[in-house]
Protein backbone atom coordinates (compact mmCIF):
# COMPACT_ATOMS: atom_id res chain seq x y z
CA UNK A 1 0.00 0.00 0.00
CA UNK A 2 1.17 3.17 -1.17
CA UNK A 3 2.52 5.87 2.36
CA UNK A 4 1.23 9.46 1.41
CA UNK A 5 1.53 12.58 3.17
CA UNK A 6 3.79 13.53 6.06
CA UNK A 7 4.39 9.74 6.74
CA UNK A 8 6.06 9.57 2.84
CA UNK A 9 8.74 12.39 3.63
CA UNK A 10 9.59 10.41 7.06
CA UNK A 11 10.15 7.16 5.57
CA UNK A 12 12.36 9.19 2.68
CA UNK A 13 14.77 10.75 5.37
CA UNK A 14 14.74 7.54 7.04
CA UNK A 15 15.41 5.77 3.71
CA UNK A 16 18.57 8.23 3.06
CA UNK A 17 19.64 8.44 6.65
CA UNK A 18 20.33 4.53 6.56
CA UNK A 19 21.74 4.84 3.38
CA UNK A 20 24.34 6.97 4.70
CA UNK A 21 24.62 4.28 7.16
CA UNK A 22 22.79 6.29 10.18
CA UNK A 23 19.46 3.69 10.16
CA UNK A 24 20.65 2.11 13.21
CA UNK A 25 20.79 5.24 14.87
CA UNK A 26 17.55 6.01 14.14
CA UNK A 27 16.01 3.76 16.86
CA UNK A 28 18.30 5.01 19.54
CA UNK A 29 17.48 8.83 18.67
CA UNK A 30 14.42 10.22 20.66
CA UNK A 31 12.57 12.79 18.54
CA UNK A 32 14.16 16.40 18.63
CA UNK A 33 11.57 18.92 19.88
CA UNK A 34 12.02 22.83 20.66
CA UNK A 35 9.20 24.31 22.71
CA UNK A 36 8.45 28.31 23.42
CA UNK A 37 6.26 28.76 26.00
CA UNK A 38 6.44 32.67 26.73
CA UNK A 39 8.70 35.28 25.91
CA UNK A 40 10.59 37.45 28.19
CA UNK A 41 7.87 40.04 28.13
CA UNK A 42 5.16 37.40 29.11
CA UNK A 43 7.60 36.08 32.00
CA UNK A 44 7.80 39.44 33.31
CA UNK A 45 4.41 39.91 33.41
CA UNK A 46 3.35 36.79 35.19
CA UNK A 47 6.16 37.22 37.80
CA UNK A 48 5.80 40.95 38.00
CA UNK A 49 1.72 41.84 37.45
CA UNK A 50 1.93 45.04 35.95
CA UNK A 51 5.18 46.03 36.65
CA UNK A 52 7.48 48.83 34.45
CA UNK A 53 10.29 47.47 33.87
CA UNK A 54 13.29 48.78 31.23
CA UNK A 55 16.07 46.72 29.39
CA UNK A 56 19.30 47.14 31.54
CA UNK A 57 22.80 46.10 30.04
CA UNK A 58 24.80 44.12 32.60
CA UNK A 59 28.15 43.17 31.13
CA UNK A 60 30.42 41.12 34.20
CA UNK A 61 33.70 41.35 34.60
CA UNK A 62 36.05 38.81 34.26
CA UNK A 63 36.68 39.46 38.33
CA UNK A 64 32.78 39.55 38.93
CA UNK A 65 32.31 36.53 36.72
CA UNK A 66 35.45 34.67 39.22
CA UNK A 67 33.41 35.90 42.12
CA UNK A 68 30.01 34.61 40.92
CA UNK A 69 31.64 30.94 39.64
CA UNK A 70 33.55 31.32 43.35
CA UNK A 71 29.58 31.87 45.53
CA UNK A 72 27.38 29.83 43.25
CA UNK A 73 30.18 26.51 42.24
CA UNK A 74 28.86 27.21 38.57
CA UNK A 75 30.64 28.74 35.89
CA UNK A 76 29.89 31.91 34.18
CA UNK A 77 29.13 31.11 30.21
CA UNK A 78 28.43 34.72 29.11
CA UNK A 79 29.53 38.09 30.44
CA UNK A 80 26.29 39.49 28.57
CA UNK A 81 22.93 39.29 30.52
CA UNK A 82 19.51 39.95 29.40
CA UNK A 83 17.97 42.09 32.05
CA UNK A 84 15.67 44.09 33.06
CA UNK A 85 14.95 46.37 36.37
CA UNK A 86 11.91 48.39 37.75
CA UNK A 87 12.17 51.80 39.50
CA UNK A 88 11.50 49.67 42.10
CA UNK A 89 14.94 47.80 42.13
CA UNK A 90 13.41 44.18 41.05
CA UNK A 91 15.09 42.32 38.29
CA UNK A 92 14.03 40.24 35.40
CA UNK A 93 16.68 38.08 33.86
CA UNK A 94 16.45 35.61 30.96
CA UNK A 95 19.42 33.17 30.88
CA UNK A 96 20.36 29.57 29.59
CA UNK A 97 21.08 26.52 31.67
CA UNK A 98 21.86 22.94 29.36
CA UNK A 99 19.19 20.48 29.89
CA UNK A 100 20.49 17.14 28.99
CA UNK A 101 22.05 17.80 25.61
CA UNK A 102 20.08 21.02 24.48
CA UNK A 103 19.82 24.76 26.03
CA UNK A 104 16.30 25.63 28.14
CA UNK A 105 15.99 29.44 28.22
CA UNK A 106 14.62 30.69 32.11
CA UNK A 107 13.79 33.72 32.97
CA UNK A 108 13.94 34.87 36.66
CA UNK A 109 12.77 37.22 38.79
CA UNK A 110 14.21 38.77 41.55
CA UNK A 111 12.28 41.24 44.30
CA UNK A 112 14.20 44.24 45.76
CA UNK A 113 15.96 42.40 48.46
CA UNK A 114 17.49 39.58 46.08
CA UNK A 115 14.88 37.14 46.59
CA UNK A 116 12.93 34.86 43.95
CA UNK A 117 10.21 36.25 42.53
CA UNK A 118 9.62 33.52 40.32
CA UNK A 119 11.38 31.67 37.80
CA UNK A 120 10.01 30.83 33.98
CA UNK A 121 11.08 28.43 31.81
CA UNK A 122 10.86 30.58 28.35
CA UNK A 123 12.02 27.78 25.70
CA UNK A 124 12.64 23.88 26.27
CA UNK A 125 14.36 21.71 23.42
CA UNK A 126 14.71 18.44 24.76
CA UNK A 127 12.54 15.62 24.00
CA UNK A 128 11.74 14.96 27.94
CA UNK A 129 12.07 16.80 30.92
CA UNK A 130 9.90 19.48 30.38
CA UNK A 131 7.78 18.46 33.75
CA UNK A 132 10.01 21.19 35.41
CA UNK A 133 7.64 23.87 33.77
CA UNK A 134 5.25 22.54 36.23
CA UNK A 135 4.23 25.43 39.19
CA UNK A 136 4.60 23.23 42.31
CA UNK A 137 8.34 22.51 41.15
CA UNK A 138 9.27 26.09 40.09
CA UNK A 139 7.32 27.38 43.35
CA UNK A 140 10.38 26.13 45.48
CA UNK A 141 12.53 28.52 44.18
CA UNK A 142 10.21 31.48 45.66
CA UNK A 143 11.72 33.09 48.13
CA UNK A 144 15.46 31.91 47.77
CA UNK A 145 18.39 34.01 47.69
CA UNK A 146 22.17 34.11 47.73
CA UNK A 147 22.16 32.93 51.18
CA UNK A 148 22.70 29.42 50.76
CA UNK A 149 23.42 27.47 47.63
CA UNK A 150 20.38 25.42 46.84
CA UNK A 151 21.22 21.88 46.40
CA UNK A 152 18.79 19.15 44.33
CA UNK A 153 17.18 16.58 46.49
CA UNK A 154 17.92 18.65 49.71
CA UNK A 155 16.13 22.15 49.68
CA UNK A 156 14.83 21.58 45.62
CA UNK A 157 12.66 18.47 45.32
CA UNK A 158 13.91 15.74 41.91
CA UNK A 159 11.55 14.83 39.33
CA UNK A 160 12.51 11.50 38.23
CA UNK A 161 12.95 11.54 34.16
CA UNK A 162 14.18 15.36 34.42
CA UNK A 163 17.39 14.48 36.83
CA UNK A 164 19.39 16.87 34.55
CA UNK A 165 17.14 19.38 33.89
CA UNK A 166 15.98 20.39 37.44
CA UNK A 167 19.70 19.85 38.32
CA UNK A 168 20.83 22.61 35.53
CA UNK A 169 17.58 24.60 36.64
CA UNK A 170 18.58 23.97 40.22
CA UNK A 171 22.64 25.51 39.39
CA UNK A 172 21.58 28.20 36.90
CA UNK A 173 19.65 29.87 39.85
CA UNK A 174 22.13 29.88 42.08
CA UNK A 175 24.38 31.11 39.37
CA UNK A 176 22.01 34.09 39.09
CA UNK A 177 21.47 34.57 42.98
CA UNK A 178 25.08 35.09 42.68
CA UNK A 179 24.80 37.57 40.33
CA UNK A 180 22.08 39.61 41.81
CA UNK A 181 24.26 39.76 45.18
CA UNK A 182 27.81 40.78 43.41
CA UNK A 183 26.38 43.24 40.72
CA UNK A 184 22.62 43.37 40.04
CA UNK A 185 22.49 44.95 44.14
CA UNK A 186 25.24 47.25 43.24
CA UNK A 187 23.09 49.09 40.71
Amino acid sequence: MPVAGPAKRRVQRRDVLAALGAGPLLWFCPPLRAETFLSADEARELIFPGGQFVPTEVTLSKDQAARIKSLSGVRVRNLTMQAWRSSQGEWLVVDQVIGKHEFIDIAVGYDAQGRVAGVEVLTYRESYGAEIRHPKWRAQFHGRDHSQRLELDEQIHNISGATLSCQHVTQGVNRLNATWAEVLSKR
